[in-house]
């Protein structure tokens, strides 16, 4: 098989995103608030993509982009600066990026996007689509035809879904994680979905549905049964001050995928995507804020507290003796300190 092919094949909407922390409350209608702080940078599908590329993944990202200020920059930074492959990407005339503000209060965020439905869709971008070790995909009522052709490839389809605004979790959806190699909802979807009331028994009916099942469960950490091996492993969340929980999720995703393409023992798997959800929501964005092997690397090394040293010891072994430059974050008002 080609060595050459990507390590992770992605495809989706991207936003220009401009994060406003510090705000301390939400404003209310007719109010101003100043706040503090503010970070830019891409979002949406650029925070699986940049996360997995940090991590030295072979990147392959199908999106749009507009012809306007906003997709030039994002292209400029996913493609220069994050060494992603932008050959299934496209520009369209005339049509705008999507740009979403987001309003951080506390832990919690609120959105507001400008935005309209994209020229080209997931299936037209992807077409057939290239062998891949990987797909992260987000699965949707509609099932997109491109996942089903990556799947007969022999990819290893990494899934997760997102909030159902009707609030009828249909079943249905569950249909297509017959695609799947793995499934890694929240533990608010992961009930919602299957009917049941706790994340462990969310897990356990997934579990029968897909070979690798994980529930995130924010704060409390995560679940996960590989099929496969005939692991559980179930591991806490480190205990950090949020900034920013944009893209925490995607972060979660993509550094799963890069310790699962390194054959790593479940436990492992999860504790490093813990790690690095938990460092990506110190900064500002979503994308940017991944921290890489960069990142992980500085906060092992900078780790004293015999607990974590015990159970991250893993890492010993498994941080790269390159971690690359440091990793570049998005702009932000106040700058950030260097840690």
């Amino acid at each position: 098989m080609d060595d050459d092919r990507p390590d992770v094949l992605l495809t989706g909407l991207l936003f220009y995103d401009l994060v406003l922390t510090g705000l301390g409350k939400p404003p209310t209608a007719g109010e101003e608030i100043w706040t503090t702080g503010m970070g830019c940078g891409p979002g949406g599908i650029a925070n699986l993509a940049v996360a997995a590329s940090r991590f030295g993944l072979r990147t392959s990202l199908a999106t749009v982009f507009g012809d306007d200020f906003y997709g030039e920059y994002c292209r400029d930074v996913l493609c220069d600066q994050e060494e992603i492959d932008l050959s299934l990407s496209r520009t369209a005339d005339g049509w705008p990026t999507p740009v979403t503000v987001s309003l951080a209060t506390g832990q919690d965020r609120a959105l507001v996007t400008h935005g309209q439905e994209p020229p080209y869709s997931q299936d037209v971008l992807m077409g057939d689509p290239p062998e891949a070790r990987t797909a992260l995909v987000h699965i949707e009522a509609e099932p997109r035809e491109w996942i089903a052709k990556a799947a007969a490839n022999g990819t290893h389809v990494y899934a997760d879904v997102g909030w159902d605004p009707t609030q009828k979790w249909s079943q249905d959806l569950l249909d297509q994680l017959a695609l799947c190699h793995a499934f890694l909802p929240n533990e608010t979807e992961a009930m919602a979905y299957t009917r049941t009331d706790t994340a462990v028994a969310a897990l356990g009916t997934l579990a029968e549905l897909v070979p690798v099942a994980v529930v995130t469960r924010g704060g409390d950490g995560a679940v996960a049964v590989d099929q496969t091996t005939g692991e559980y492993a179930e591991v806490p969340a480190l205990a950090v001050d949020v900034l920013d929980a944009t893209g925490a999720g995607d972060v979660f995703g993509a550094s799963f995928v890069a310790a699962s393409l390194g054959g790593w023992p479940l436990a492992e798997r999860l504790r490093f995507a813990v790690l690095a959800a938990g460092l990506s929501v110190q900064r500002h964005g979503g994308a940017l804020a991944a921290p890489g092997w960069y990142g992980v690397d500085r906060w092992w090394r900078s780790q004293t507290d015999p607990e974590l040293r015990r159970a991250y010891g893993f890492l010993a072994d498994r941080v790269p003796a390159d971690v690359g430059p440091p990793v570049r974050h998005a702009p932000v008002t106040p700058p950030a300190r260097q840690h």
